[in-house]
């Protein structure tokens, strides 16, 4: 197979995730579509098992990701997360109440699927990313394929049970609304934000911020990124460069010296993404028919004890009153399986759903969308980030 006709294999998969993905509504997940078509290619013998390197994808990948995460940390909005400190709050809770749940797998499924395990149920791609690169770097293709599955699936899981409470309390802020009592249940301070007074460095000279410019700075970071975490090292701190590429992003992201999603603004965000998302696919060439059955119940054990754990912290105890309202702070919960911008979707969908009227409907979306979208902005933008970064190199 020439490097062309892997790429046409590679971006048409790619093409159809996306498509079944946008005509269902996200009923079924793109990524989920994607994996499924490759694993049975390689299993089949229909698609080469070197398929992404072939297509050269495998040397871009090597790259993509630091640049990837320095474009996510200028999406970072340091103002907004303070203001809804609540939020980002229950979110790191849940994050680090995900995480322990699952050490109590240890035992059965092994130490190395769960360490790949929380990052990945904290977070998305890039943290997927980082886990199966640590998991195939150490000779541990089935942890790394157990990775992939994870990241694939956990949308599945998180999306009902982000609806079923999200629509819980959109009847209850519609009763609130109709009676003309205030909607949210709990006043978030600090929700008025002041308009800006001074004109960003980047919208004064926005035309200088072309596709090649922005990709130069993005390149400029992500070098000194890498450099720091290099230097770092010799001093006996070990932090992986990403963390340093997210760090840097969200500074100079909220000076205004740069544009916010600097790689959207550069026409490369898209391209990125994909060759990240292509690197994860190597480690579905290892799979077998016999590995199946233990790769279902991992899967299975880590999204019981996940959502058990969370139901429990969030929902039975009173931990909830952090943000007013138990339905809420288990939506905050699981959006660290969603990740922005599914919370953001299914924000519109719950408030849509429990009324015809605009005015409702953005009543409901008031109170509901910034908790919903902080939250899986935080936990798989911001936070799972850093935690691959810290647990990848436990992968033995």
């Amino acid at each position: 197979m020439t490097i062309f006709g892997a790429l046409l294999v590679c971006f048409g998969i790619f093409a159809i995730g996306d498509f079944l993905g946008i005509a269902t509504k996200a009923k079924v997940s793109s990524v989920f579509v994607a994996l499924i078509i490759f694993l049975v290619g390689f299993m089949s013998g229909i698609i080469p098992k070197d398929i992404i390197a072939i297509s050269g994808l495998d040397v871009v990948s090597t790259w993509a990701a630091g640049f990837l995460v320095f474009h996510m940390g200028t999406m970072i909005n340091i103002k907004q997360l303070i203001q809804e400190w609540r939020t980002v709050l229950l979110t790191v809770l849940s994050m680090v109440v995900a995480g322990v749940a699952l050490l109590v797998l240890i035992p059965v499924i092994g130490s190395n699927n769960v360490i790949a395990s929380i990052p990945i149920i904290n977070g998305g791609l890039i943290a997927t990313k980082m886990m199966s690169d640590a998991a195939m770097a150490v000779d541990a293709p089935t942890v790394a394929a157990f990775a992939a599955i994870l990241y694939a699936v956990q949308k599945f899981v998180g999306t009902p049970i982000a609806s079923f409470f999200g629509l819980k309390e959109a009847r209850l802020i519609i009763e609130r609304y109709r009676a003309g009592k205030p909607t949210s249940p709990l006043v978030k301070e600090g929700k008025a934000v002041e308009k800006e007074t001074t004109v960003p460095f980047y919208e004064k000279y926005d035309k200088y911020f072309t596709d090649f410019v922005c990709l130069g700075l993005s390149a400029l970071f992500v070098f000194i990124a890498n450099i720091s975490a290099k230097g770092l090292l010799q001093v006996g701190i070990n932090i992986h460069y990403t963390i340093l590429c997210l760090l840097f992003g969200a500074v100079i992201g909220y000076t205004g010296l740069v544009p916010p999603k600097i790689l959207e603004k550069g026409k490369t965000s898209g391209f990125l993404s994909i060759v990240v998302f292509a690197s994860i696919i190597p480690s579905l060439a290892s799979i077998s028919f016999s590995d199946f059955a233990e790769l279902g119940l991992n899967l299975l054990l880590v999204f019981v004890v996940t959502i058990a754990a969370l139901l429990l912290v969030f929902y039975v105890l009173p931990t909830g009153k952090i943000v007013g309202s138990k339905n809420i702070a288990v939506g905050i919960a699981v959006g660290q399986l969603l990740g922005f911008p599914s919370t953001y979707l299914i924000a519109n969908e719950i408030a849509k759903a429990v009324s015809d009227d605009k005015d409702e409907q953005a009543a409901v979306l008031e109170v509901i969308a910034p908790t919903y979208v902080i939250a899986g902005f935080a936990s798989v933008t911001t936070f799972s980030v850093v935690i691959a970064g810290i647990l990848a190199p436990l992968i033995k």
